[in-house]
């Protein structure tokens, strides 16, 4: 009985969540309601018995993510009246997609059906005797290292081409070069003058 209140709990308050993001008229609130949204979702993990990916909706979800969103958002002064100039015109364009959107998921919803064994196919997998966290890194660092690790290349190329593309090197900034300093002779820094009693500079 508490499980399944517990259930219900958290996944109204994600789904009442979900639709605030949307339907918030403040950017500032819709964050808010994301962050909501992700916590509510680490909460079904939990019950679930998926410690580790609820950690991880938290860290990197809520903890990096959410908080880059809700920094832009305050620290850029958007527009979003501008922003939101036109949206009449295209209203019609996407109520027919959602529409069509909405047609299709009833029509998998309907015709969507649980077999019997899959819940010894989901379950066997799981190796006994190990935590969830390192049930999911043998899986990781063994079976499927190569595509990690390619992952990993691919947000370490992803990172470098965003630092590369937003470095501008503006005029009039004075930079530190370290081979000018290094190389640089007495004469060029020290300037002697005699200052004769009585007199300044």
């Amino acid at each position: 009985m508490i499980p399944a209140l517990f259930f219900y709990l958290f996944a109204g308050v994600c789904v009442a969540s979900a639709v605030m993001v949307v339907a918030s008229r403040n950017p500032v609130h819709s964050v808010m309601f994301l962050i909501l949204a992700f916590v509510n979702a680490a909460g079904l993990f939990v019950m679930m018995g998926a410690e580790f990916l609820a950690l991880i909706l938290i860290v990197v979800y809520v903890g990096a993510v959410a908080v880059l969103f809700l920094f832009v958002v305050m620290m850029l002064d958007v527009d979003f009246a501008e922003l939101r100039r036109g949206f009449d015109n295209y209203l019609p364009i996407g109520a027919l997609i959602g529409i069509v959107l909405l047609v299709e998921l009833l029509l998998i919803a309907g015709a969507w059906a649980i077999g019997p064994g899959v819940p010894k196919t989901v379950a066997l997998p799981i190796p006994t005797g190990v935590s969830n966290a390192e049930a999911l890194g043998l899986v990781l660092y063994t079976r499927y290292v190569y595509f990690f690790q390619a992952a990993g290349l691919v947000l370490l190329v992803a990172m470098i081409g965003a630092i590369v593309l937003t470095l501008r090197h503006k005029p009039g900034v004075k930079r530190q070069s370290i081979p000018d300093q290094l190389m640089r002779r007495k004469e060029a820094i020290i300037e002697l003058r005699n200052v004769r009693p009585g007199q300044g500079l």
